[in-house]
């Protein structure tokens, strides 16, 4: 029935999330109600990810507006009609030019015009496609007007944007912050009615007695859209399905490249190495994965081309299939990589390559993968969203309340108390803790890159930051809802530092042989690197030159490769602060403590002396000490990560740890101890591969200082 709501994802406007939209619905019985945003899609996809839930039908539409002032609303016939309103208003926000007073003829989608924009438009001629929103102060108007001889083109459009006084309070503070304005001076036009409320289905229908086929034709409207996205757990990928035109061509590329990288990467080839080529080529296949491998090749093949260097790290870096394509330079034989926090049948989602570029080699490469996957617009950037934090909520609303600077200043600091603010100041404290958490404006993702089988504008509309490159309406967890993956390309100044060196070398040094930088291998046993390693005389070098790092680089005595790796994941907040870091160097140091550790906990992480480390620790502790499924286990791995969908969902797999524990006879404080120490480091810990990956590119950077100083330092 309702045919025009707004969540706070109208930026600025809105004032309360999609899930309380459906939550009112809910309440006041309604059964179907359209979504529609201002010139925005970030909610859609949750709004229907939810819907069933609330046993409410979920409609999509957009609603377009110049500076607040309302043109048409858009509503989705289907996906094909979310798909048209996605690339129209994509369109202008792309040439930041106004939206036109009249829409294009969508073919599946509808544009209903508010009565009060006809009457200025005098307009009478309509497509097949247009209706006419009346609203219930138009009722009475509209029997004195000629557009009643319409009737099969009225329908009800009431807008909700409130539940209460609060929330209309809220949305002309929103208001003000967004035009800049004190609360005094803002303009009725530039706020909503206070009246934009959800009214249960009897209450609304009332206000239409008089004039009853227009509730007729909005539920006949209604009943006409259907939109569908799938959400359930066996969903397929959404991503681009092939590289080569075909599962086939696909499968024969992988097979061919695994077997042109195998004498590049190792010089004698065991049987263990192939029977984990095989494994992990079988797997890729089954989870019809074959195409993102193939992607992320043609990117770093450009980048070789182009001669930029580049580091592949993320749980990517635990597969050998990645280190034959040369996406990442570790391997995964050597290192003992965990081959299931890389992939396994429980896991949806395709593995994690963050692959690091140059900062000034980036912006080529996000360019070159747009031209080479874009063509149709399958390509966009994701988005993530600035949100208000408290002490910018206060100050904005401190403006617009017209507070005098210093006092502003106190507010955020956050350094009164509550009984000394006068009334002033206490509306200010109140309302930021309203809309504290409100989405404010899109922002781009670090690095996250979809490239999909359909139009990007199938599931959203895109925006166009300075940046250049469309970006989408929606995050990184609503787009794994749906089943588009991100490809991670980042931006690192270490990587142009090596790069810049072997450039000063070669001119500094003309008769100096060439450097192949990517053969790590002799590196890794170099002695005089070690030794650096070793003394902590790691000052300019990437990711070790920390005086925290180097002060654990010295406790540690560290001096291979394989124990920078574990230095590189130990150093992060959560391993140092459960005290991890410090049992690992007093284990490290003292093998009698070693025994201390649970003999579980041994048996999984015996170089580590059974000690949590790496985040594929987390999987193995779930899976062999506690009994999950790998699914379960992985459920954990992102929950910790903060990257769950479903808080629920992780109550229910922690619930699951303690309680298969329990039934094992484990004690109860080893339990909760276990528990603690895998809750407390997960979410910043590293995947071994990853830190493998970085350990990689400190010997680079450990090599250049060590044999050209000079070069290096300048």
């Amino acid at each position: 029935m309702y045919l025009n709501c707004h969540t706070y994802y109208s930026f600025r406007y809105g004032t309360f999330s999609e899930e309380e939209l459906l939550r009112l619905a809910q309440q006041n019985n309604i059964r179907a109600l359209a979504l529609t945003d201002i010139n925005n899609t970030s909610a859609c996809l949750n709004f229907i990810r939810l819907a069933p839930s609330y046993n409410v039908r979920p409609i999509l539409g957009i609603d377009f507006r110049n500076d607040g002032k309302q043109q048409f609303v858009g509503i989705a016939k289907n996906n094909e009609g979310f798909l048209e309103l996605n690339s129209f208003l994509s369109q202008y926000l792309h040439s930041k030019q106004p939206i036109p007073d009249q829409a294009p003829e969508f073919q599946d989608a509808y544009i209903v015009y508010p009565f009060e924009v006809l009457l200025r438009m005098d307009k009478q001629d309509f497509l097949p496609n247009e209706l006419i929103g009346i609203s219930i102060k138009d009722v009475n108007k509209l029997r004195f007007n000629t557009l009643i001889n319409k009737k099969d083109r009225l329908v009800a459009l009431h807008s909700v944007t409130f539940r209460n006084k609060v929330d209309f309070n809220s949305h002309r503070l929103l208001r003000a912050v967004d035009k800049g304005t004190l609360l005094s001076k803002l303009s009725i036009d530039d706020q909503a009615e206070a009246t934009d409320l959800m009214l249960s289905e009897e209450q609304l229908k009332g206000y239409y007695k008089d004039v009853p086929f227009v509730i007729n034709n909005t539920e006949r409207l209604v009943e006409r859209c259907t939109i569908q996205f799938d959400f359930s757990k066996n969903r397929k990928h959404q991503n681009r399905k092939t590289f080569t035109g075909s599962p086939e061509g696909d499968r024969l590329q992988l097979q061919q490249l695994c077997k042109e990288g195998l004498p590049r990467r190792y010089k004698k080839i065991t049987p263990e190495i192939r029977a984990r080529i095989d494994k992990e080529l079988k797997l890729i296949q089954e989870m019809d994965f074959m195409s993102f491998f193939l992607i992320n090749h043609d990117i770093i093949s450009y980048a070789k081309h182009k001669n930029y260097f580049h580091v592949g790290r993320g749980s990517g870096a635990n597969s050998i299939v990645a280190y034959l394509l040369g996406i990442t330079d570790v391997d995964p034989i050597d290192l003992d990589l965990y081959f299931e926090r890389f992939m396994n049948l429980y896991r949806t989602n395709p593995p994690d390559f963050d692959i690091d570029f140059s900062s000034r080699d980036r912006d080529d490469v996000t360019r070159y993968i747009f031209e080479r996957f874009g063509t149709q617009g399958q390509v966009a950037l994701l988005a993530t969203y600035n949100t208000f934090k408290h002490s910018a909520a206060v100050r904005e609303l401190g403006k617009v309340f017209g507070l005098p600077k210093h006092e502003i200043d106190k507010l955020s600091s956050a350094r009164f108390s509550a009984r000394d603010l006068d009334q002033l100041s206490s509306l200010v404290i109140k309302y930021a803790q309203r809309i504290m958490g409100f989405p404010n404006h899109l922002s781009v993702h670090a690095g996250g890159i979809l490239i999909s089988e359909k139009p990007i504008h199938y599931f959203t509309a895109t925006d166009l930051p300075p940046k250049g490159f469309p970006t989408t309406h929606f995050d990184m967890v609503i787009a794994e809802d749906v089943g588009l993956y991100k490809y991670d390309i980042l931006g690192q100044r270490g990587l142009g530092k090596i790069k810049d060196t072997l450039g000063i070398i070669k001119k500094n040094r003309p008769q100096a042989p060439d450097i192949d930088i990517h053969n790590v291998q002799p590196l890794l046993t170099d002695k005089k690197i070690n030794y650096m390693v070793s003394q902590a005389k790691c000052i300019g070098c990437f990711y070790v030159e920390s005086p925290a790092m180097r002060m654990l680089l010295k406790k540690l005595k560290v001096d291979s490769y394989l124990g920078l790796v574990a230095a590189s994941s130990i150093i992060r907040p959560g391993v140092s602060k459960s005290g991890m870091m410090r049992e690992y160097i007093l284990r490290h140091k003292d093998p009698e403590r070693r025994k201390l550790a649970h003999p579980v906990m041994q048996s999984i992480m015996p170089e580590t002396y059974g000690v949590m480390v790496y985040q594929e620790d987390v999987i193995k502790v779930a899976h062999y000490y506690a009994g999950l499924d790998l699914g379960e286990a992985d459920v954990l791995r992102r929950g910790m990560s903060g990257k769950f969908r479903s808080r629920e969902e992780f109550a229910r797999v922690k619930q699951k740890f303690i309680d298969n524990c329990r039934a094992k006879g484990e004690p109860e404080q080893v339990i909760q101890e276990i528990w603690k120490q895998t809750e407390s480091f997960a979410g910043y810990a590293f995947a071994k591969g990853h830190s493998a990956s970085y350990a990689v590119e400190s010997y680079q950077s450990l090599f250049l200082k060590t044999y050209y100083p000079l070069e290096y330092m300048v």
